[in-house]
């Protein structure tokens, strides 16, 4: 059961009556008991007069998925299975993340029949959200009071990363089509692969002509090279305790997430295959064999519902699970925390057996150099300090890394990506994979 507000309403204008009637004689509490019965009588009416909120039957239209802040048009409807006229109000039991209206659904439902509501969603986390129940209101015909039932309506919405370093692809298509020789731009160096022969023009690399097509064909022939394809991109997020410090406007691993997206998504153009491995001291998501266009929807639906563990990762047991995916050498990248010496002494360790055997990337996301603190006050000296100790601590870890044998790249959460996929570019122009 419950009350609305028209019942408080209705009792406070118990008010006028009582001024009327004690002036006429009555005595005041006569009037405030009959009053009150009568009151108690039209919400005792109200709520037996009220549809059972148990004779219905909820159900739910969503997406299966949907990406983080981007609206989702949802519909709850309601059908009646019971005799009277449902005059309902529905609060729908999704979390906050959701982004659910606060209001509650109305509805009249004649019997029989079956009535929609549109239920707005914009979730703002990643990961599953779920909703088990509806709380349901059933109004009686007076609007004074009702009854309410808990419904059991299970829903499930995947929110996916929202991939918005999606914005660099187009620009590294463009660069990663003029290595593979669409337009006129050609490369040439150690591991490229043999693409076609053209005219020699004043100004190419004579090492590069082709003697036998020249007299062939009786004018000076070129050869003419592409990246190699068919090369093998392992990424391996970290998703320890590292993974839930805030980056700018969300957590490490939300940056990681992006990076591997970009990188992904150009790696599939360029002809390679992609491994994600998402670890910690357990496989938390592994995305292995698949290619072409079903590769980015398989990589964001396994990170949805990754989330950072407080625990240290076990990198002896990552770089396993690493040299399991390809028996090929491979270029890996890992998106960790490597500014903290403390931290990372046992991920430098296991360092040079990877870096022995494929190329290895480092990358990390950082909070951005920030401005230059004013130097006013014992704080701000105190601050600065603090910011430099974390700089040179990151450059040790840096170094640590090159020494390993790999190479190291850090940037704010927005920058990192189209850093990764840079030197990914860059070792394709240099024909280093």
């Amino acid at each position: 059961m419950h009350v609305t507000g028209r019942l408080a309403l209705l009792v406070a204008l118990g008010v006028l009556p009582l001024i009327l009637l004690t002036s006429a004689g009555a005595g005041p509490w006569t009037v405030v008991g009959g009053w009150l019965a009568l009151c108690a009588g039209l919400t005792a009416a109200d709520v037996l007069l009220a549809a059972s909120p148990r004779a219905i039957e909820i159900t739910r239209r969503l997406p299966e998925r949907a990406l983080r802040d981007e609206p989702v048009a949802g519909e709850v409807r309601v059908r009646n299975l019971g005799r009277r006229m449902l005059r309902a109000r529905v609060r729908d039991a999704w979390q906050p993340t959701a982004g659910a209206p606060p209001e509650r659904l109305r509805f009249v439902v004649p019997p029989g029949e079956r009535r929609g509501a549109p239920l707005p969603l914009l979730p703002r986390r990643r990961g599953e959200l779920r909703s088990e129940f509806v709380v349901v209101r059933s109004d009686g015909p007076l609007r004074l009071a009702g009854r309410q039932a808990t419904i059991p309506a299970p829903a499930r919405l995947r929110v996916l990363p929202p991939f918005t370093s999606r914005r660099h692809l187009p620009s590294r298509l463009a660069r990663l089509r003029e290595l593979d020789g669409n337009t006129t731009l050609q490369v040439r160096g150690a591991g490229t692969e043999f693409d076609s022969l053209r005219e020699y023009v004043r100004g190419d690399d004579v090492r590069s002509i082709d003697w036998r097509a020249t007299a062939r064909a009786g004018t000076t022939m070129l050869r003419t090279w592409r990246p190699e394809r068919d090369r093998h991109v392992v990424i391996v997020i970290d998703t320890g305790r590292t993974a839930a410090a805030r980056v700018g406007d969300g957590t490490r691993l939300d940056a990681a997430m992006e990076a591997a997206l970009l990188l992904s998504a150009l790696a599939v153009r360029a002809g390679d295959h992609v491994h994600l491995l998402m670890f910690d001291r357990v496989t938390r998501a592994r995305v292995t064999r698949v290619d072409g266009s079903g590769l980015l929807p398989a990589l964001v639906d396994a990170m949805a519902p990754v989330e950072p563990q407080l625990i240290d990762t076990d990198w002896d047991a990552a770089f396993t699970q690493v040299r399991g995916l390809t028996q090929r050498p491979a270029l890996v990248v890992l998106v960790t925390a490597a500014d903290d010496p403390e931290a990372a002494r046992a991920f430098l360790a296991s360092l040079p057996a990877v870096a022995a055997r494929s190329r290895l990337l480092v990358a990390t996301a950082t909070d951005g150099p920030g401005e230059a603190p004013e130097l006013d006050d014992a704080a701000a000296v105190y601050a600065a300090a603090a910011v430099e100790r974390a700089r040179s601590d990151a450059d040790r870890v840096r170094e640590a890394v090159v020494r390993a044998g790999g190479d190291a790249v850090s940037a704010s959460a927005d920058d990192l990506p189209p850093l990764v996929a840079d030197r990914y570019l860059a070792l394709k122009a240099a024909g280093r994979l």
